[in-house]
């Protein structure tokens, strides 16, 4: 958690962060031990791989990392075949060409070609075999892939895009076209989902959906959520109806501002007209209720 919190703080990779906090002392000493030694592995294995061919390199990281001792140890059917895939490995390595994986638009390396072409080639493979399967990847894998049903969760500001990308135009663009990659596999339906409340790092959190999702025509787009539901007199009956929107923008999960308590998100809503209550969780506040006249909607 140490390694993690430092990365989100300080916007670098885990291998940097988790190196920021083994110098400054900041893992108790059997998780140093632990970490420092993967990281050396690591530097390692990478230096000694210098001037190999693809599938020596390949080989070389297998029998030097422990993962075959590793599966060994497993369970008898489960460790051999991982340990026979992991051979298979080094044999798909030795018959790879990345001249013909790279496209003209993005050139990798050979082994970080090879790697993300064996991925590729996994999921195409078990879709042929489990036609009724689920198969679970990232926006980065699936490129090249379509399929007739796509889901795409976790869709919040915060998360996609990634806040350090929200106040980088460049950042945020590169989101915007990975966004277009995951929508674009549908072949028939795209599902996109988000969270109103989520709980990260031990702590709840009330986002907004995506702004990427509000950049999608609105033809284009059926609404399975409920709206705001408003609050009826008793004797118009037990449930409450669906109602139009309170004002423009006004809906759960909206961004809202006020002039004393800064910018939040709408988390519920009761009554109607300028004095309906609006539960908001405010950035610097945390959750405050108060009168619809007093918010501004964020556009």
């Amino acid at each position: 958690d140490k390694i993690r919190d430092q990365a989100k703080t300080s916007g670098t990779h885990l291998w940097t962060a988790a190196a920021h906090c083994i110098a400054n002392g900041q893992l108790q000493a059997k998780g140093e031990t632990a970490i420092n030694g993967f990281l050396k592995l690591i530097e390692q294995l990478g230096s000694d791989i210098q001037g190999l061919e693809l599938h020596e390199q390949v080989d070389h990281v297998i029998n030097n990392s422990g993962l075959i001792d590793h599966h060994k140890k497993e369970k008898a059917d489960r460790g051999e075949a991982r340990v026979e895939n992991l051979n298979e490995l080094v044999s798909a390595a030795r018959g790879f060409s990345p001249d013909v994986a790279n496209t003209e638009e993005e050139k990798l390396p050979p082994l970080e070609s090879f790697l993300s072409h064996a991925v590729l080639e996994s999921g195409e493979g078990q879709a042929a075999e489990w036609e009724d399967c689920i198969q679970m990847m990232t926006l980065h894998t699936a490129k090249g892939l379509e399929f007739p049903l796509v889901f795409m969760s976790g869709m919040e500001d915060g998360l996609f895009p990634h806040q350090r990308s929200i106040n980088d135009p460049e950042g945020l663009e590169e989101e915007r076209r990975l966004c277009y990659v995951g929508a674009t596999r549908a072949m028939r339906q795209l599902f996109i989902t988000y969270a109103e409340q989520r709980r990260l790092h031990g702590m709840d959190t009330f986002g907004a959906p995506s702004r990427f999702i509000a950049e999608i025509p609105e033809e284009l787009v059926e609404e399975v959520r409920p709206r705001i539901q408003i609050s009826r007199p008793v004797a118009a009956g037990r449930f409450r109806a669906p109602s139009e929107e309170l004002a423009p923008g006004v809906k759960l999960g909206a961004r809202v501002r006020h002039k004393k308590f800064g910018e939040g998100v709408i988390l519920k809503v009761e009554g109607q007209g300028p004095q309906a209550n609006i539960e908001v969780n405010f950035q610097s506040l945390g959750r405050k209720v108060m009168m619809l006249e007093y918010l501004e909607v964020v556009r």
